[in-house]
């Protein structure tokens, strides 16, 4: 029973609240489509940061993409020893480069006090997500080698029987619990996504050729 809520309904729940939170958000609060960077208040350890943060889980989640929509040629890709080391030290790294830079972009926040008092509620929770679901991806990657080829057998069955709205829960049943939380953690970063910075993926690099002029003005009461 547990299983089937997590693994056959969860996801759904998660998909819903991403595509009505994300239209109602874009209805009622369009220009707030934006990453609200906080580059003009401190940009040094932004740099440090935000680069290998990017570039470690951009990459890895192509490679998700593509293991995903393409299992057969994944496969083949994956057959020579060679490939699959390679792999599999390059997943390491970009997993490792993602976590060293989510971690500056955590202490930077904690430590600017002009970047801390234009943080959110909703910032830390989707910071604490992120580093919960990039910690877990690699100690899945040193933990339990070879991912790149049992991701194809168990992970990828069971999403396409969600995309078929037939939940197979049997794919993932006997997957270790930190793959498992790795996989569950990711759908809550996708029912996170209208409600925080995340949307602005959805905005780049395309909406803002034609999106009205927007002017900032901030509005601070001063204190007696």
């Amino acid at each position: 029973m547990t299983e089937t809520i997590l693994f056959a309904a969860f996801p759904y729940v998660a998909l819903a609240l991403a595509i009505g939170g994300g239209i109602y958000r874009y209805r009622h609060d369009r220009f707030s489509y934006s990453s609200l960077s906080s580059q003009l208040l401190e940009n040094r350890r932004l740099f440090w940061g935000s680069v290998p943060w990017h570039y470690g889980i951009t990459v890895v989640l192509l490679a998700h993409l593509v293991a995903f929509l393409v299992p057969g040629a994944w496969s083949r890709i994956i057959a020579d020893p060679l490939t699959l080391y390679t792999l599999e030290i390059a997943g390491f790294a970009l997993a490792l480069a993602a976590l060293v830079g989510l971690l500056v972009l955590i202490v930077r926040r904690l430590t600017q006090p002009r970047i801390l008092a234009v943080t959110t509620v909703m910032d830390w929770v989707l910071l604490a997500v992120l580093l919960v679901q990039v910690a877990l991806g690699f100690w899945v990657s040193l933990a339990y080698r070879w991912g790149a080829d049992w991701y194809v057998h168990t992970a990828v069955p069971w999403l396409n029987s969600l995309v078929m709205l037939d939940p197979q829960t049997q794919y993932v049943s006997s997957l270790p619990w930190v793959v498992k939380l790795h996989m569950l953690n990711g759908f809550l970063v996708i029912a996170l996504f209208p409600f925080s910075r995340l949307v602005h993926l959805v905005a780049l690099p395309f909406w803002y050729l034609w999106r009205p002029y927007q002017v900032v003005i901030r509005n601070r009461r001063l204190g007696r």
